[in-house]
């Protein structure tokens, strides 16, 4: 049996978090190793505007840290960055010097993508898969909400609300006045207000807590019941109630500065200076939702990178898999614009098979056949806005719309190959696709390409071209399509579109 390790890495705004595993062949998990290091990246900055110098040199510093434990598993790795890297204005810099000094490659999710991954991460802690659950996590710079059963989510949100970003907004000084602890609280109250309309109108079994502030206040509230007793916390599946929150953070409040909510029991002191902001949030979700009580995990975001990662190695796109959430978010987002799902079928068993026929040659990968596959589900979608310059249209859904399962990376990348599936070919003059990496820049020149003579060859969208035979001999590309009917249409719209693919791959095609 066949293992390898893993190394999944959350790069928060307040903490970074790393995990090894080995996993076998079957997708069976075995955690090597935990470790965590306060970064503070998003501090001094309660706006997420922008990642400071020192800011920087404390995360290089502990990722180098975090590459040499790697390195001693021969892990691979995967970085994946939130809040603060997400909203930063300079976080391409921060990207690449990452990379540069480290060999590490950061991935940024969006919220939504953050709040499925802590998902994944939970429901392999604690045996909620079967019970439609609310989950709620309050990070360093954002907290995500989720309702999720079977591993499907219901619904998922994300604001610009956590420990740290409320910390510098309200209490920056380290002192807790009465005025801005209720100026907090009312921050927090409107910013959580259209949140908890929308989970009013959702059912869910119980609540799920995860990551610091959540599991520092169980701990705390761990520490008062069990005195004298309190060692080391084991929180996986602890619950604790509304009441026993409200002692908590009543003692937190009350405390005048720092130094004084550091001598609190069951308070990990390096969180001493942001739990104030921490309760309040958490105590006003609590609050304005009705929630009774709240069970925490041990897993959460960094776990979810690991399971995520083996998961996408164990299915593919293409196959319907409905337990693929990258999929049905897909799917979704087609369905939602009202695609055309007999062409799009088409299109998509004519563009694997030419990407088959080049995948090898060409350095091309299954996350390529990914991106392309997911384009080629999309790439009429803009037609739901207007068809005039449909593929911008696309191209702009694509983009901001939330495809569960994806990084911001991938996102772009199947947005510019929807965007390039007609019309003009990319250039550097276009914004959104010279902002790309030079590598990057190169796959979308070729899965637009292929994209492009898939989508020629149902021109007239009425699947008149039943199958195709491709052979490549020197640098000639011939493509035999297999009919039963008159395919002149199709002929003439895929030669209409075939230079950018002869540009990409050196081909000249023939298309008989």
């Amino acid at each position: 049996m066949t293992s390898k390790i893993l190394a999944a890495i959350d790069i928060g705004t307040n903490s970074f978090h790393l995990v090894t595993a080995k996993v076998n062949d079957k997708g069976i998990v075995k955690i090597l190793s935990k470790d965590k290091e306060v970064v503070r990246l998003g501090k001094s900055s309660s706006d997420m505007k922008y990642i400071s110098p020192d800011a920087m040199e404390r995360a290089v510093s502990t990722l180098k840290r975090f590459k040499i434990i790697c390195d001693s598993f021969n892990a691979e790795i995967r970085a994946v960055a939130t809040s603060a890297t997400r909203e930063a204005l300079n976080r391409d810099e921060f990207i690449n010097k990452v990379s540069e000094r480290t060999g590490i490659n950061i991935e940024v999710v969006s919220g939504f993508e953050e709040a499925r991954l802590i998902y994944l991460g939970i429901l392999q802690a604690i045996n909620v898969y079967d019970n439609r659950i609310l989950l709620v996590d309050i990070g360093g710079g954002s907290t995500e909400f989720l309702v999720g059963e079977k591993g499907q989510v219901h619904y998922a949100n994300s604001i610009k609300l956590g420990a740290v970003r409320l910390t510098e907004k309200f209490f920056n000084e380290g002192k807790f006045r009465k005025e801005n602890i209720e100026n907090a609280r009312l921050h927090v109250r409107s910013l959580i207000n259209p949140i908890v309309r929308h989970i009013k109108e959702q059912k869910y079994d119980f609540v799920v807590g995860t990551s610091g502030t959540i599991t520092t206040l169980g701990s705390m509230v761990y520490s008062k019941n069990a005195g004298e007793e309190f060692s080391e916390f084991n929180f996986n599946n602890f619950k604790y109630t509304d009441t026993e929150l409200s002692g908590i953070v009543k003692e937190i409040l009350g405390s005048d500065n720092v130094q004084q909510i550091k001598l609190l029991d069951g308070l990990d002191s390096q969180r001493a200076d942001i739990i104030s902001a921490g309760a309040i949030i958490l105590e006003q979700i609590v609050k304005e939702i009705g929630i009774k009580d709240i069970t925490l995990s041990s897993y959460a975001l960094r776990e979810g990178i690991l399971f995520d990662t083996i998961d996408k190695e164990h299915n593919t796109l293409l196959s319907g898999d409905m337990k693929n959430i990258r999929y049905r978010s897909v799917i979704n987002l087609a369905k939602h614009c009202g695609y055309d799902e007999t062409h799009t079928v088409k299109v998509l068993n004519i563009a694997n098979k030419i990407f088959d026929s080049l995948i090898e040659k060409y350095d091309l990968t299954e996350k390529d056949r990914d991106v392309l596959e997911a384009a080629t589900i999309l790439h009429d979608i803009g037609h739901s806005i207007s068809h005039a310059q449909h593929h911008r249209h696309s191209y702009y859904l694509i983009k901001n719309s939330e495809l569960l399962g994806f990084n911001n990376e991938e996102i772009e990348m199947i947005a510019n190959v929807a965007r390039y599936h007609r019309k003009s070919h990319p250039k550097v003059k276009h914004l959104e696709f010279n902002k790309l990496p030079e590598q990057n820049k190169r796959k979308v020149k070729m899965l637009s390409g292929i994209l492009r003579i898939a989508d020629g060859l149902d021109r007239g969208h009425s699947a008149v071209v039943k199958d195709v035979q491709i052979s490549i001999r020197d640098r000639v590309y011939e493509i035999k399509i297999v009919t039963n009917t008159d395919p002149t249409l199709e002929v003439w719209g895929a030669n209409m579109r075939k230079e950018l693919f002869e540009e990409s791959f050196g081909y000249t095609i023939f298309i008989r």
